[in-house]
């Protein structure tokens, strides 16, 4: 092995000083920076897990005006939450945000807890999201370790686990520990979360521009383009789904999906996954409408074609116009999660991103 050894001081106090006069010069305006409430920061960190910033600012906006405080939000209906954050996708966000904002009210008088131990109990706050909201919303020396955070300690360090390995966590959680400085850990955290998101990038960090390039061990060695490491991905699964649009006297049938799995709370057009054991799509329709709602139905047109990618898989779904055999009616109160609605009422119902294009075509 004839790599070079190198000495860097990245636990010195002149990484965080140098990055901290980078982002008073640099850092991004944006709307929970201006007005950094615990709330606002509260409700951005969530609304950015998985999320870019360009993506998350028209719903903060809205959500905001909606929800201004964490009274309002906590006494809002689910459906309202829901609505709102239609379209920003992994709506558990939204249903822990809505649960954690009454557990904030009744049990710690409408004030965030300022207790790291305490922020982890509220739903959808884990590791990260605490260290997030404890640092920038109460200058807490916490830290806050996101995607973009950890791939610049991988190179900063030249880590060669893998990311999301036990040993890639722990290397990378001590590294943003020990480089907090001790003051603006805040201010620090949101500096490596810019410059991730704007020079340290995935496939081409632009490292003439980087305030750390004399810190970091990969740009040194010219393997800043092979870091992170990542772990093999496994194979997307692919699934065929169908979905009734069943119209009665200019009503359309819809349901909501059960509160704990994808997509909980959400409204949807009935249907289902293509089994192994079903003739094709309409004998696989025709079978998901009876278990689900009892009913037999008619398949008839097809009402289009849809494909969404969700996190760990994708789907292909097939909506067809269906009727209800003579005879056949919903007894809604043996099915409460079902709805007859007239088209234009369809848009005051969350919904996914597959069905809601299935709403607007009607």
């Amino acid at each position: 092995d004839c790599t070079p050894e190198l000495s860097f001081p990245v636990l010195s106090d002149s990484l965080s000083s140098a990055l901290l006069v980078w982002y008073d010069q640099s850092a991004r305006v944006l709307p929970w920076r201006s007005d950094p409430t615990p709330y606002h920061i509260w409700v951005s960190e969530m609304m950015l897990q998985q999320t870019q910033v360009d993506t998350v600012l028209p719903y903060y906006q809205g959500f905001m005006s909606l929800f201004p405080d964490v009274f309002s939000l906590a006494s809002a209906p689910q459906a309202d939450v829901l609505r709102a954050w239609e379209g920003l996708g992994y709506y558990s966000r939204a249903r822990n945000l809505h649960r954690a904002a009454q557990k904030v009210v009744a049990e710690y008088s409408g004030q965030l807890p300022q207790d790291l131990a305490q922020l982890r109990q509220l739903p959808g706050i884990g590791r990260y999201t605490a260290g997030a909201i404890a640092s920038i919303a109460f200058d807490q020396p916490e830290p806050a370790l996101d995607g973009n955070i950890r791939r610049i300690f991988a190179r900063l360090l030249n880590a060669r686990h893998p990311l999301g390995t036990p040993a890639s966590d722990a290397e990378l959680w001590d590294a943003a520990r020990k480089h907090l400085p001790a003051r603006r850990a805040g201010d620090f955290n949101q500096a490596l979360m810019d410059l991730g998101a704007s020079i340290c990038l995935p496939k081409a960090p632009n490292c003439p521009a980087c305030p750390l390039r004399d810190f970091c061990q990969a740009f040194a060695l010219g393997a800043q383009k092979e870091l992170p490491v990542k772990k093999a991905k496994k194979p997307v699964p692919e699934y065929i789904v169908t979905a009734a649009v069943i119209a009665v006297e200019g009503r359309v049938l819809i349901q909501q999906r059960p509160q704990g799995g994808l997509l909980g709370g959400m409204w949807e057009f009935p249907g289902g996954k293509l089994e192994p054991s079903d003739a094709g799509l309409e004998d696989c329709l025709q079978r998901e409408i009876r278990e689900e709602l009892g009913l037999d139905i008619q398949v008839g047109a097809g009402f289009g074609v849809y494909k969404h990618a969700y996190t760990h898989f994708r789907i292909t779904l097939h909506a067809f116009c269906c009727a209800l055999l003579p005879g056949e009616t919903l007894d809604l109160s043996a099915y409460p999660q079902a709805r007859w609605v007239i088209p234009p009422e369809l848009a005051a119902y969350a919904m996914g991103k597959v069905d809601r294009q299935i709403a607007n075509r009607l």
